[in-house]
């Protein structure tokens, strides 16, 4: 990575560097949130499934 960075230096081109590595991590970050966001949705699911199966069992009585 330090060759990488010297090479950005050398050539004058650290703006590049600095948009490339917040690029990145805005992706990174992105991705993270979805998969949390989906994980989230599958909890939220089984907890509706659930409350349905025993609304069904209890609820009619």
């Amino acid at each position: 990575m330090t060759d990488l960075t010297r090479t950005f230096a050398e050539r004058g081109d650290l703006a590049h560097l600095a948009l490339f590595l917040w690029a990145t991590s805005a992706s990174a970050l992105l991705l993270f949130a979805l998969r949390e966001l989906a994980a989230f949705m599958r909890r939220f699911d089984d907890f509706v499934r659930e409350l349905a199966r025993f609304n069904k069992r209890f609820g009619g009585r």
